[in-house]
């Protein structure tokens, strides 16, 4: 549903005419600010000024709720590992997982390479040029779908995330709450230059860090802000680590080894031992899924 409703503001964000007369900034003082904060504040991040599509694609997919000192450390090695759209589309799931881990939520791993096994079956091994096709391959939304578009083709796009989301949150929106996407994206559209998305969209995501550093968190106040719940304990964590057994064992793991190991986890960290029940449900997710496969009692990669 939230997809959903992603999509349809990026497609009705040009037809809506933003209303600037009634923001504390006009656009041109808008757009000059962010563009003098921007060159202020500038990171020069290894993926910026590239024209690889499948390489701003892999930083995007990376950067979704992972913090950038983390992804740094990532990316470069992936991109040596799998430098194409085919060499990830090629790669096995394992492996591609193992090269995953410590950068959290794998579905992201596994829906990367969905969408380059799409382009390799289907478009000689290329990215799509615009968010409306790109949006069609798995696991792509229309924020990262934006991404794409403005940093690798550097043509104008609505790309609404945390950062940029809390630029326009404390300039135009400073004492509202509840602020929807929807009323945001016709700014975000409307300041995008048709020349030059790639550095605007750098200048907000910079300025956007910055706030965030040195204020309360603008992004707070947008009606689609939720804490992150605690990954100690959580649901997610036991599928973390029930990932990384069968990764880690040659020739497979018994569901017995698995439940003894992860109730030793949970002891150590003064939690009792997972129900049996929830052990069966976190497993058929993942298989489900497809980072592994079940034979009777043997989990296996």
């Amino acid at each position: 549903m939230a997809d959903c409703l992603l999509r349809e503001i990026t497609r009705s964000a040009k037809a809506v005419a933003p209303d600037w007369q009634s923001r504390p900034l006009a656009r041109d003082a808008f757009v000059s600010l962010v563009e003098q904060r921007g060159a202020e504040l500038y990171r020069d991040l290894p993926w910026r000024g590239i024209d690889d599509p499948y390489g701003v694609l892999v930083s995007e997919v990376m950067l979704q709720q992972t913090q950038v000192a983390r992804v740094k450390r990532y990316w470069q090695r992936w991109m040596e590992l799998f430098p194409t759209v085919d060499a990830l589309a090629a790669a096995d799931v394992a492996t591609v997982l193992e090269q995953w881990q410590g950068l959290g939520y794998n579905r992201r791993a596994l829906a990367l390479k969905h969408a380059c096994e799409a382009c390799a079956a289907g478009r000689g091994g290329a990215l799509p040029r615009t968010v409306n096709e790109l949006v069609e391959l798995p696991g792509i939304g229309p924020a990262t779908a934006g991404g794409v578009v403005a940093f690798a083709y550097d043509e104008p796009s609505v790309y609404i995330e945390t950062n940029v989301r809390s630029v326009f949150l404390h300039e135009l929106f400073p004492d509202e709450d509840g602020v929807s996407d929807r009323e945001l994206a016709p700014y975000v559209a409307d300041a995008c230059p048709e020349r030059g998305a790639r550095a605007w969209y750098y200048a907000l995501l910079d300025y956007g860090v910055d706030l965030k550093a040195r204020t309360a968190n603008p992004s707070r106040r947008s009606a689609h802000y939720a804490r992150q719940s605690s990954f100690a304990g959580s649901r997610r964590e036991k599928r973390s680590f029930v990932l990384k057994q069968v990764l880690a064992a040659d020739g497979g793991v018994s569901m017995e080894e698995v439940a003894a190991d992860l109730d030793a986890h949970e002891g150590e960290a003064g939690r009792s031992a997972v129900d049996r029940d929830l052990l069966e449900s976190v497993v058929a997710d993942l298989v489900a899924e497809g980072f592994f496969h079940r034979e009777g009692d043997i989990l296996m990669r």
